[in-house]
């Protein structure tokens, strides 16, 4: 794909029809290529949930964000784009920037901060990264997609100054920085109307005020109208084959409903999307490759280690001993929960687990126990089965006809080594129609003598046999579940007495989606189907915590793996709380009592509840860390790395806490954003209501200091200037974080607000003076909603510095002579 279109050539010879198809498919005949997107988080999946090829998993975007480092963040984009190219892809379709107005947010993970500013600038650099090397970036949900429940459905109630102040302006800021080359819209409604179809939203703020001029499109079946979501902006229904547009388009266009202009609008900021895409020279329908290269290995690895926060480290207990005995226990202990789930989720080309990082570095093995579960669904079992050929994983075996049916001829047979298969795209020529049948079979031998507990659950219908008999029905009854974007049956569960050293021969009988019982409405995002085998040694939680207690009071050295995974976090569902699943709490409370060298190592994508917080003395929050998730937690408890990270979001004490605690779900079809402009630590500072830990908190193993601050302002821009000294013993960074707050406004205004950052380099003993420049305009205004514009009063306003938002010790002013309002970037 290497040739461009003359656009207003084609637009003249291009009919009705043609301009209408294009709105959704290529056109070959008049040299109109296909463009490949893929999904882009935190990694480029490819073209393909099921069976895809491997890709390179980068830390989620929460983890991105808690590197407050927008060099990194820009390489990090660099390596995006290079993985984008060896997946023949022209537009990634990420970052993700929508606001964490709650820590139950089943999507949360995959957003930077629940700041704006630092939300913005993040994805800026992201976006940079990418469209460096010419390959597209979207940025996405616009706006205000920030909940699970009925997301498609709800209609978000927002004042226009939070949606202006919060909501859109990580927005502007990546338009104004980066410049994306497409946009995609959210699911919901704003104030009554569908964002695909809503003109405020699309068209007089994002094109006429941002003067943004690429491409937008809608999220997956994100369309709800044909003249509608036309005329308010929408150039592309996604995915493929349209639905709302097609001959109902021609005739609207037909019979003035759409005016001529509109249409060729639309097509024109399509076409202008593929000449942006041919300069890639990405040619169209290449093979999908991989490019696991050591540079990228190691990129992820310090974007990894650069992401964790030190949380706490009293006495100094990290970092840790590499010869000392060492514990590790937990259930995330010996799984790489290193992304999401949903859109999020993808193949890597490997995934470490903590377990296997921390081992690689003791110079003797260390001990481990599970001390207890927590997991939602059982944990998928392709690691542990073998096919009948021996390989790891499972064997699949496609047929046109059902189990009944003696010597059925084979239609596709695939080695698939995990046991989680989203079919949403799953294609295979030999099918007859969209009802055919899979036998998955694997065998497991048993290490020890033990009940094990299976676990299916699928979008279709599935029967789980064990050596020929039937321990699992998912296809008599079934039972709507959370699984598969909250399209799924729930998980039904059996268990089966295992001997040691036993083969145990596991096969599930699959049938694809229309064999389904559920509401056939949930069919739309599963086409083919989908279906999930887990399963787990049966434990009594009480006694493992006991043993590890025990363990623990021998242990040199203590590591709890604890937190969620992507079955607690991912697209589809919201959490019902902020609590941590299972016995968790009791493990982690138990074992640090029995040894006070206890380090406790956190992963979720969003805050949870810590109620043992104050009675453990090391914790640190390690994310959804990507493939290197488990060398980049042990860097760090190491001391192989000095922690830089800092919290992109507040950690509430309890969910009670949380600002959108009353007003997060969809009540009879809206949610009220009813905190306003008092997302995150504007709440708790408000309030006076302390958090567990604050927004901006991270702690280090050296220490700093900042000084002499200087502010120096031009009608245009605010020079901020400090020193920044590196007071300890070893190197590091420190993040310098620029607060400003109003003196006399003429409403209510946060205490303070981030309008700049920047991350430090130093060598033990060393200093630097570190400059922010940050626009006065940004810095000053707030959004009029009378005047229907940003304000800049006349007033006092104070710079404050410092590196928590918590710990601002230095202070200086400047002054706005004259009130004043804009509009635009």
């Amino acid at each position: 794909m290497t040739a461009t279109v003359d656009v207003e050539a084609l637009l003249v010879k291009l009919n009705n029809v043609e301009k209408v198809a294009l709105l959704a498919v290529p056109l070959p005949k008049h040299g109109v290529p296909k463009i490949r997107v893929s999904d882009g988080p935190n990694g480029v999946r490819g073209t393909t949930f099921f069976n895809a090829t491997p890709a390179a998993c980068f830390p989620c975007g929460t983890a991105l964000g808690a590197t407050w480092d927008i060099e990194l963040l820009r390489k990090a984009g660099n390596v995006m784009a290079h993985e984008a190219r060896a997946k023949g892809t022209h537009v990634i379709l990420g970052p993700t920037i929508n606001m964490q107005r709650s820590p139950l947010g089943g999507r949360g993970f995959e957003s930077i901060s629940e700041d704006p500013v630092l939300a913005g600038l993040g994805a800026a650099a992201l976006v940079n990264g990418i469209q460096d090397d010419d390959i597209i970036a979207t940025i996405k949900h616009f706006v205000c997609n920030d909940q699970e429940h009925d997301r498609n459905g709800t209609d978000a109630i927002i004042t226009d100054r939070a949606l202006r102040e919060i909501y859109c302006l990580p927005f502007q800021l990546v338009i104004r920085d980066s410049k994306p080359g497409c946009f995609m819209t959210a699911y919901n409604k704003i104030n009554g109307l569908h964002v695909s179809e809503n003109p405020k939203i699309l068209q007089t703020i994002l094109r006429e005020e941002w003067g943004f001029d690429g491409c937008v499109m809608s999220d997956w079946w994100g369309t709800y109208s044909t003249s509608g979501s036309i005329k308010a902006g929408l150039d592309l229904e996604m995915p493929g084959a349209t639905k709302w547009r097609g001959e109902t388009l021609v005739q609207a266009v037909g019979v003035n409903k759409v005016p001529q202009h509109i249409l060729d609008e639309r097509v024109r900021n399509v076409l202008n999307l593929i000449n942006r895409c041919a300069i890639a020279n990405i040619p169209e329908n290449a093979e999908e490759k991989t490019a696991d290269t050591p540079e990228t290995a190691a990129l992820l690895r310090k974007i990894g280690a650069d992401s964790i926060v030190l949380m706490k480290n009293d006495d100094k207990v990290l970092p840790l001993s590499k010869e000392k005995k060492t514990l590790v226990i937990g259930p995330n202990a010996k799984i790489s929960a290193y992304h999401g789930g949903g859109s999020a989720a993808l193949r890597a080309y490997y995934a470490v687990t903590p377990f296997e990082g921390i081992s690689a570095q003791l110079t003797s093995p260390p001990e481990y126990t599970v001390g207890c579960y927590a997991h939602k669904e059982l944990p998928l079992i392709g690691s542990i089965l073998k096919t009948d050929k021996g390989e790891p994983g499972v064997s699949f075996r496609a047929y046109n006809e059902p189990p009944s049916v003696k010597n059925r001829e084979i239609a596709d047979e695939l080695l698939l080594t995990k046991t989680e298969l989203l079919m949403m795209d799953y294609e295979c020529s030999r099918f007859k129609s969209p009802m055919w049948w899979a036998d998955i079979e694997g065998y497991l031998t048993a290490e020890e003598d033990c009940d094990f507990e299976f676990g299916l659950g699928c979008f279709g219908t599935a029967k789980l046999f064990v050596n020929d008999k039937l321990l699992i029905d998912d296809e008599t009854t079934q039972t709507k579940g959370t699984m598969f974007f909250n399209c799924g049956t729930t998980e039904e569960k059996g268990i089966l007495p295992m001997k040691k050293g036993e083969k145990y021969h596991i096969k599930v009988e699959f049938g694809s989606a229309p064999s389904s019982k559920l509401d056939p409405g949930s069919s739309l995002l599963f086409g083919q189907g989908a279906v999930r085998l887990g399963g787990a040694k049966v434990i009594n939680a009480e006694e493992e915590i006991k043993h590890a207690a025990t363990l623990a009071k021998e242990a040199d050295q203590v590591i709890i793996c604890a937190g969620l995974n992507a079955d607690w976090e991912g697209e589809g569902a919201d959490r019902e709380n902020m609590d941590l699943p299972g016995k968790m709490n009791d493990l982690v409370t138990a074992v640090a009592a029995a040894n006070p060298s206890t380090v406790v190592v956190m992963q979720s994508g969003t805050p949870v509840s810590m109620p043992w917080a104050s009675s453990i003395k090391a914790m640190i929050h390690a994310w959804y860390g990507g493939n290197e998730t488990g060398n980049a937690m042990a860097d760090i408890l190491f001391g192989n790395v000095n922690p830089s990270a800092k919290l992109p979001l507040s950690f509430p004490v309890r969910l009670q806490d949380n600002p959108a605690f009353l007003n997060y779900r969809t009540e009879k079809g809206r949610t009220l954003y009813g905190e306003d402009v008092y997302v995150g630590y504007r709440w708790y500072e408000m309030l006076d209501l302390p958090a567990l830990f604050p927004f901006g908190h991270g702690l280090s193993y050296t220490t700093f200091s900042v000084s002499d601050l200087e502010v120096e302002k031009t009608d245009k821009d605010l020079n901020v200037t400090v020193k920044v000294t590196n007071t300890g013993d070893v190197s590091g960074a420190e993040v310098v974080q620029v607060y400003v707050a109003q003196k006399s406004p003429s409403i209510k205004r946060p205490v303070k607000e981030l309008k700049g950052f920047r991350k430090v380099w130093l060598g033990k003993g060393e200093s630097k003076a570190v400059k922010v420049p940050i626009e006065v305009k940004y810095a000053a205004s707030f959004w009029d909603e009378v005047r229907n514009a940003w304000v800049m009063e006349k007033d006092e306003y104070a710079v404050l510095v410092g590196t928590t938002s918590k710990e601002v010790p230095l202070k200086e002013t400047f002054t706005v002579e004259k009130t004043s309002w804009w509009n635009g970037i």
